[in-house]
C-alpha cells in the first residue's frame, strides 16, 4: 500500500516537470508568409492636415506585395530567435494625392534580411498537453487555449532598387542602395496541430534612409522611410535532433 502511493506520488510530481519541457522536443521552425506591403515615402500621400494618423495614405494603388522566410529557434518556452529574409516590392505615386500635379511615381524592389527576436506575452496551453503532442492531426477544439500571441523586434538592412516615370528620373533619382533597418510589431499564431501553426503578423519597418522611392525633398522632408508587412503565415516545426540541432525525421 506505501509503494503504491509512493508511486502515484512520483508521478503525479514528475508529470508536470515533463510536461513543462515538451516544448524542447521541437525548438527549431520554419515559417513562411505573404501579404501586402505598404510604403510611406515621399512620393504620394495626403499632407498632415489633410491625413488623420496616416489611413489616407494606404491606398490600393500604393499596395504591393512581400514574401518572407524565417527560421526559427525557441530559446525558452517563451522567447524566440528568428532569421528572417523577405523580398518584396512597394509602390509611390502622386496621383491622388496631395502633390498630384508633380506626377512623380516609382516602382521599388527589395530584399530584406533580419534578426530579431520574438516574446510571446500570451502562450497557447495546447503544446503542453502530452496527449496533443502524440496526435497526428486534428484541431483543437478550444481555439483559444490554441493561440499565442507575441511582439518582436530586432535589426536589418534594405537593398533596394528604384524605377521612376520619367519626371522622377528629369528631377533626379537614387536608384539603389543599402540602409539599415529597425523591425518591430506583433503578431498571433494558432496551434493547428503538432507540427503545424498558422498565424498573422504585423511589423513595421523604420529606414535608416529616406531613398526608398528613389526621391527626398531636403526643404519638405522631415523623416526617413517607414514601410509595413502584413503577412500570413504557416510554421512546420522541425524536432530537435541530438545536441539541439534540427532534425527532419
Amino acid at each position: 500500500m506505501k509503494r503504491s502511493i509512493l508511486a502515484i506520488l512520483i508521478i503525479c510530481l514528475a508529470f508536470p516537470v515533463s510536461n513543462a519541457q515538451l516544448w524542447k522536443m521541437r525548438r527549431w521552425e520554419v515559417e513562411g508568409g505573404i501579404g501586402p506591403s505598404f510604403f510611406f515615402g515621399d512620393i504620394g500621400g495626403f499632407s498632415r492636415t489633410k491625413n488623420f494618423l496616416g489611413l489616407r495614405d494606404m491606398s490600393f494603388m500604393q499596395t504591393r506585395f512581400d514574401i518572407n522566410g524565417n527560421l526559427k529557434y525557441r530559446l525558452t518556452r517563451d522567447i524566440n530567435l528568428r532569421l528572417s529574409l523577405t523580398y518584396g516590392m512597394f509602390h509611390a505615386t502622386d496621383i491622388r494625392g496631395s502633390n498630384e500635379g508633380r506626377n512623380f511615381e516609382a516602382s521599388t524592389s527589395f530584399f530584406e534580411p533580419a534578426f530579431m527576436g520574438e516574446y510571446y506575452f500570451i502562450k497557447n496551453y495546447a503544446e503542453n498537453s502530452y496527449l496533443f503532442l502524440k496526435q497526428k492531426q486534428g484541431f483543437m477544439r478550444d481555439l483559444f487555449r490554441s493561440l499565442d500571441f507575441y511582439a518582436f523586434t530586432g535589426f536589418g538592412g534594405i537593398s533596394y532598387n528604384v524605377k521612376g516615370n520619367a519626371g522622377l528620373v528629369t528631377y533626379g533619382i537614387t536608384k539603389s542602395g543599402f540602409a539599415a533597418v529597425i523591425p518591430a510589431g506583433l503578431g498571433t499564431t494558432l496551434i493547428y496541430s503538432p507540427n503545424i501553426n498558422f498565424g498573422l503578423e504585423v511589423g513595421g519597418r523604420y529606414a535608416f534612409t529616406d531613398f526608398l522611392d528613389g526621391y527626398s525633398n531636403p526643404q519638405y522632408s522631415r523623416a526617413n522611410d517607414v514601410y509595413y508587412f502584413l503577412n500570413f503565415t504557416i510554421t512546420y516545426k522541425l524536432k530537435s535532433g541530438p545536441h539541439g540541432l534540427p532534425s527532419l525525421r
